[in-house]
């Protein structure tokens, strides 16, 4: 089966999307990007996560072409497309439709640095993307636009989009977003949230470049990126 790795990981990790809360019913998706084929296997269509099987999982070109698989892929495959393109270090991309983040995607506000961990984006502040339609070129277009600098990024009226090196660092990325989100609603209730400076935050962000266990060398690919 092509790319059999890659299905089997978006099977997995669309389990833990769903049991984790991040996403309700069929909502959200995720994909993998493959650089030594040029495609990426991106999760099915309206087929629940504990439903999804392998070889449901529909292995796409950049371009928009179905090469392997039966079922319709995501409806946003373009968004998904357009991160491998516009992010040469990306590999695979999470879009989530978790409440704290959707909550401040309605209110078309970006998440700020109450807490550290949104450092793990990249950047100080993670913005909010021009609403269009679900599923359209315009929306892959103001998101990638919105997402230039970081690898987080909220979807006006809709919900979450992260990125990373490995489908592991794009979900755990996203866990860490819906916390961030949690925190600054809870504040928010009940007073002003302190903002963390831009310096202290330049500083977390450089910090976070050593943070955890180095990776080993079966984990690399050629490209570098640990997985």
């Amino acid at each position: 089966m092509l790319m059999e790795k890659e299905r089997l990981e978006v099977v997995e990790y669309g389990k833990l999307m769903s049991s984790s809360g991040l996403s309700k019913g069929t909502s959200g998706n995720i994909s993998i990007y493959n650089p030594k084929t040029g495609y990426m296997a991106i999760s099915p269509s309206g087929i629940g996560y504990f439903e999804t099987q392998p070889e449901d999982v529909v292995i796409m070109d950049l371009d928009g072409n179905i090469i392997d698989g039966t079922k319709k892929p995501s409806s946003e495959h373009d968004l998904h497309s357009i991160f491998y393109k516009e992010k040469p270090d990306a590999r695979a991309v999470v879009h989530t439709h978790s409440t704290y983040c959707t909550t401040f995607a309605c209110l078309n506000q970006p998440l700020k640095a109450v807490h550290y961990v949104i450092g793990g984006a990249g950047v100080a502040t993670v913005p909010c993307a021009e609403y269009a339609t679900f599923g359209s070129p315009e929306l892959a277009h103001n998101v990638i636009t919105a997402c230039s600098k970081g690898k987080a990024v909220l979807l006006a009226n809709h919900g979450l989009v992260t990125c990373g090196p490995s489908l592991k660092k794009a979900f755990g990325l996203a866990v860490n977003m819906e916390f961030v989100a949690e925190m600054q609603w809870r504040g928010m209730a009940v007073g002003k949230p302190v903002v963390l400076e831009d310096k202290e935050m330049d500083h977390v962000m450089e910090c976070f470049k050593s943070y955890g266990q180095p990776a080993k060398k079966s984990e690399e690919n050629k490209d570098g990126n640990s997985y």
